[in-house]
């Protein structure tokens, strides 16, 4: 029987979950039989788990938010999706297990040719990515965009989507060993996230004028990224990895009216018509299958080993993500 991770109550990631097997049972009308391959742990999962997370599953719960798996049978009416399709994992299905039943009409075929691994991680990094570089102000080519935390997930793919769009990318790092990396990604600027870095910003730039800011993180990386922009401009935050509040200064509200916005992919998704998802992951799916994206991996843990990947998961001196599944 095909198993699955379930947390019954919210405390420590790796403390609250359980494996669990479920029962092996066959697609029903509209429903199709999805074998896991791969799924990534994010740290609104782990967030989820704590208990912090603003949207609280009803427990008991399986974790994971996006994965990729392959149709292993379909019911009787579904003509949509064939045995051994590739397909996206969707939202509210809980994608740490082995396999189970979906409906037909939430799962998104991959095309041949994505990687499973890139696949896997599209729905949550590259979708923000795309979404906060398109919805803000317009991707003209030669624009500039600068980011904080940016060899994160989304600060990766923040770099690769800006440059098959044309634009420009200032790219606020803690630790110097990141520069040479992320230039080779190819981030046009790398600077430390200091109380250097809006001087060097303008050097490395000549002045150029910055209209998008891309805030995770927070407190005085916030502000760092807001005093950057150019009169008109606006930063969108997507995260807090600090866990310290925005902090800007009154003067760039009043006299440079710059904009603070908040984006979250989920209230996207809510809102998005099929059109436009469709559209957005055509675009990434060619990104992905043309190896625009590269997400470092530093291991792929199977399912049994849930404990032992949520402990890794939660070092912060990785080099990559941590997966669970069986590619």
């Amino acid at each position: 029987m095909p198993k699955a991770v379930v947390y019954r109550q919210y405390g420590v990631p790796a403390e609250t979950v359980e494996l669990v097997e479920t029962p092996a049972v066959q697609p029903g009308p509209g429903q199709v039989l999805v074998q896991n391959i791969l799924a990534p742990i994010n740290p609104a999962d782990l967030n989820t788990l704590e208990g912090k997370y603003p949207v609280r599953p009803e427990l008991p719960a399986t974790p994971g938010v996006e994965g990729v798996g392959t149709v292993a049978a379909v019911g009787f009416d579904v003509t949509s999706l064939k045995p051994g399709m590739a397909v996206l994992l969707p939202h509210g299905y809980g994608t740490w297990r082995e396999g189970g039943i979906v409906d037909a009409n939430k799962l998104f075929p991959v095309p041949e040719g994505v990687p499973y691994a890139e696949a896997a991680m599209i729905k949550i990094n590259p979708a923000t990515a795309w979404r906060m570089l398109h919805d803000f102000v317009e991707p003209k080519p030669g624009a500039w965009v600068i980011q904080n935390a940016a060899n994160s997930g989304v600060g990766r793919a923040v770099i690769a989507i800006a440059k098959r769009l044309g634009m420009h990318t200032v790219n606020l790092v803690r630790r110097p060993e990141l520069i040479d990396e992320l230039t080779a990604a190819g981030a046009d600027v790398v600077i430390l996230d200091d109380e250097n870095a809006n001087a060097e910003i303008k050097v490395r730039t000549g002045g150029a004028k910055i209209l998008l800011g891309l805030n995770s993180v927070g407190g005085e990386s916030a502000t760092r990224v807001a005093s950057a922009l150019a009169a008109g401009g606006k930063m969108a935050t997507f995260g807090a990895m600090s866990r310290q509040p925005l902090k800007l200064p009154t003067g760039l509200l009043i006299f440079k009216d710059i904009q603070a916005l908040g984006f979250w992919m989920t209230r996207w998704y809510q809102k998005a018509t099929d059109e436009e998802r469709n559209a957005m992951f055509a675009e990434l799916f060619e990104m992905a299958k043309s190896g625009a994206f590269k997400t470092p991996i530093e291991r792929i843990y199977p399912v049994d080993e849930i404990r032992e990947a949520i402990t890794h998961a939660l070092k912060g001196s990785r080099g990559g993500k941590i997966l669970i599944g069986n590619p």
